[in-house]
């Protein structure tokens, strides 16, 4: 890490405003892309792995452009062919997870981000890392496992297997591994503890996890504003995360 890198400041997340990205088709598939304005890398990208509410959730846009504001070209594959889960009709109630979670499974979520991968190279792009939020996680652990990223973030993840899941990577990764984590029954404190155990002290490319006291699963996308713990979680793993990142992916 260089001085510049360890000084430089993080601009802050935000939490309103208008997407500045613009959607483009790589190799097929729709993928929202922010690109800094300022000089970056061009042959980097950071892979952003959504929650299940996909790219046309605003707030998954908007950190995306966060992300590009802070130095790093940030690419949003769909994960789900056009099919994502409706926010709104989740939040009341009225959307079948289970079925959709049938649908859109572990190979075919990883498909669309292959293919991207695959068309960003062809464009020059030669390095990437991940972060990957809720469901991104499983995919941001799978590339890891494929030595297809340099460094990983995962926010509050979903759908990995306790311990299955930490001693692979551990065994087969190269990546450096950030956790941003919260009182979470997707990956609860047990689950939180074993990955500590794992790679606390002994995985040599670098391990941290945060706990964000008083946020709930999601938070670091989608949280209640008005309370002062879940704001300061939001803003905290998204500093947290730019640190991780300009540290481990120079």
């Amino acid at each position: 890490m260089t001085t510049s890198q360890s000084t430089k400041s993080v601009v802050g997340v935000r939490h309103e405003g208008i997407p500045e990205g613009e959607i483009e088709t790589i190799n097929g598939v729709e993928t929202y892309i922010s690109t800094p304005s300022t000089k970056y890398p061009e042959h980097k990208a950071l892979l952003f792995l959504t929650n299940v509410f996909g790219i046309p959730l605003k707030e998954n846009k908007l950190l995306a452009d966060d992300f590009a504001r802070n130095g790093f070209k940030t690419v949003v594959p769909d994960l789900f062919n056009g099919d994502p889960v409706s926010a709104e009709a989740n939040d009341k109630g009225e959307f079948d997870l289970q079925t959709w979670f049938h649908i859109h499974n572990r190979a075919q979520t990883r498909q669309p981000v292959d293919k991207v991968i695959s068309g960003l190279k062809e464009q020059g792009i030669t390095s990437f890392a991940a972060i990957g939020f809720c469901f991104g996680g499983r995919t941001a652990f799978d590339l890891a496992f494929d030595k297809a990223v340099k460094a990983v973030v995962v926010n509050h993840p979903s759908l990995l297997e306790n311990p299955a899941d930490l001693e692979r990577y551990f065994a087969h990764s190269k990546a450096p591994l950030f956790i941003n984590t919260c009182d979470d029954e997707y990956f609860p404190i047990d689950f939180q503890a074993k990955a500590d155990e794992i790679f606390g002290g002994k995985f040599e490319p670098g391990y941290k996890r945060v706990f964000w006291p008083g946020c709930e699963h999601g938070f670091s996308v989608r949280c209640d504003l008005r309370d002062e713990r879940s704001k300061a979680g939001k803003e905290g793993a998204f500093k947290a995360a730019i640190e991780w990142l300009r540290e481990h992916t120079s």
